[in-house]
């Protein structure tokens, strides 16, 4: 005889979604700000550029908050490791607590910090320690809310409330330019470098002491607290939770992150961070319809990404992946070549939505995926160690490379470059099992 839902079960499970949904947007809305705050940076340093860095030529002024960008970068592995650990041992839900009290720390200190003619070297000194915080946060971040979302969300919807990581990861992008576009609109360029600027820093601090309370009120994951109460943390001999003498004895879940990692992330910082300044220094569109292409084109992007996770869920992860592999080796050079040789913005704007949407069959999988193939005990640290690591080593230096194959006369090689490293994430999806079963995460998961 089939089981009948009750009326009070039927509440009961509405009311569930409804606590995972809360715990959701808590996550997501920090998220958000984190990387808003870690993209204002990005948006912002044309202005501030001047302030931390003694006078005299723009173009030194800029390499040098470029240099401070990329020291935030560099960060990035140990704050998957650092934080990865705490939320292995400590939680979710005090990591993600932790990560946010970083960022906002960091953007207080760039809105306060006063100008290079004030307080001399002490200027640059603090923005390095501002950034450095913020590399730690951001990099801690993605692990722990990748972890966190997968854990809390309800059986056969993990992909699609997953997906909102990157969801927000964008949003925060656009808000940081949409923010910077108002501003510009307000202010002169001379309010705008004398103090306008700050007005970012502030807006992502105040942001962040918010999202600090919110997060305070999420549940911690049943996943978690389960591993928390059966596990001996080390004390029998075997390794702790969260520890790299743990991390060690998943060698194959590590290797599949590096791998499924190598070629969606250097596909997706090309056709996003990267591309902007490609039609600028390449196509020759101008820096303002440039600018606009690129925020209607991630705003597509955005809107992607439930709708592929919620696809996920119904085909699977690994057809997903596959499908990425495939689309994306093959659209790189033709799309990248078009895009080189048109200073049309509808046409520029569909070569740069087309990959974009190529993508998004990896972007709104890629936290779940490995989350799904780490147990409780080690996922948060193997979720963000060689993922933070990848992302440094590959997706960072995207744009470098690019510009260093155009400075040699060779810029196509750069879309074989990306090409390359596709094909050889495709090898791993191919040959990856499938990681999602629809079940609940449990503590020990089957061997990958």
């Amino acid at each position: 005889m089939a089981t009948q839902t009750t009326p009070a079960s039927a509440q009961e499970s509405r009311r569930g979604e409804r606590r995972v949904v809360s715990n959701i947007v808590r996550g997501s809305i920090g998220n958000l700000i984190e990387w808003y705050d870690w993209y204002a940076y990005t948006a912002f340093s044309v202005y501030f550029a001047a302030a931390f860095f003694p006078s005299g030529d723009q173009t030194a002024q800029l390499l040098n908050t470029a240099a401070v960008f990329a020291v935030g970068f560099l960060m990035r592995p140990i704050g998957g490791w650092v934080l990865g650990r705490y939320a292995d041992r400590h939680g979710r839900r005090s990591a993600l607590t932790l990560s946010v009290t970083l960022m906002a720390a960091g953007s207080l200190i760039v809105a306060l910090t006063p100008s290079y003619g004030s307080i001399g070297v002490a200027a640059p000194v603090l923005l390095v320690a501002a950034r450095l915080l913020q590399g730690l946060s951001v990099g801690g971040e993605y692990s722990t809310s990748a972890t966190y979302m997968s854990e809390v969300a309800s059986p056969g919807r993990r992909g699609y409330y997953s997906s909102f990581q990157y969801v927000t990861l964008i949003a925060g992008q656009l808000t940081a330019l949409g923010l910077q576009i108002v501003l510009q609109q307000v202010l002169s360029a001379a309010q705008m470098e004398a103090w306008g600027w700050r007005v970012a820093f502030v807006v992502g601090a105040a942001g962040a002491i918010v999202v600090l309370w919110l997060r305070r009120g999420m549940d911690e994951s049943e996943s978690f607290e389960r591993a928390a109460a059966e596990g001996d943390d080390g004390k029998s001999g075997g390794p702790a939770r969260g520890s790299l003498r743990m991390l060690l004895s998943y060698p194959r879940q590590c290797l599949v992150v590096v791998g499924l990692t190598m070629g969606g992330t250097l596909f997706f910082y090309t056709y996003t961070t990267y591309l902007q300044k490609f039609m600028v220094n390449t196509s020759g569109i101008a820096k303002p319809t440039a600018a606009w292409i690129n925020f209607f084109a991630l705003l597509v992007f955005v809107l992607l990404q439930p709708v592929m996770g919620l696809l996920s869920d119904r085909v699977g992860r690994r057809p997903m992946l596959i499908a990425f592999g495939v689309l994306g080796a093959v659209v790189v050079v033709p799309s990248l070549t078009l895009l080189s040789h048109t200073s049309d913005p509808v046409y520029a704007f569909l070569l740069m939505v087309g990959p974009l949407a190529v993508s998004s069959l990896y972007t709104s999988i890629s936290a779940v995926v490995k989350a799904e193939l780490f147990p409780t005990s080690i996922r948060a640290l193997g979720v963000g160690l060689p993922y933070a690591l990848t992302v440094a080593v590959f997706g960072g230096t995207a744009e470098y490379v690019a510009l260093w194959f155009k400075n040699a006369g060779h810029e196509s090689w750069y879309f074989y470059y990306v090409t390359a490293c596709v094909l050889i994430s495709l090898l791993v999806y191919i040959r990856m099992r499938e990681t999602s079963d629809g079940s609940p995460l449990e503590t020990e998961n089957r061997d990958h």
